[in-house]
């Protein structure tokens, strides 16, 4: 597996352990819809959360949760929307980016809560 994917993956369980620490629920990982792909579906309170994780070793191209672009927040949306009506789901939904800067030991995470909504 190439570098940055071993990086990708290693981010998403720190996310998800950050998830969980904060009381939220992960529903599913890594859930795929014909096209589109969300990387943890989590759940806290009244609100599913679908949850975008970003992974970079420094910030020399930006911060990661600068790489969610339009594009992807609307590839986002479908899946939220695919996977709402494959479960069945009666929650609000939010959408959320958490950003993992990862250099040797050090992890440092940003969860940014509701950073965009279907209506941008």
């Amino acid at each position: 597996m190439a570098d940055h994917n071993d990086l990708g993956k290693l981010g998403e369980e720190k996310a998800q352990n950050y998830l969980q620490k904060k009381g939220y629920s992960i529903r599913h990982v890594n859930w795929r819809n014909r096209f589109e792909e969300i990387d943890i579906v989590a759940e806290k309170g009244e609100f599913l959360v679908i949850v975008e994780v970003k992974t970079r070793r420094n910030t020399l191209f930006g911060n990661p949760q600068d790489s969610v672009t339009l594009t992807k927040q609307r590839l986002l949306v479908n899946a939220a929307e695919a996977y709402i009506q494959a479960f069945n789901i009666d929650l609000e939904c939010r959408f959320d980016i958490i950003s993992v800067l990862i250099s040797g030991e050090i992890v440092d995470i940003e969860h940014i809560e509701r950073a965009f909504s279907p209506f941008d």
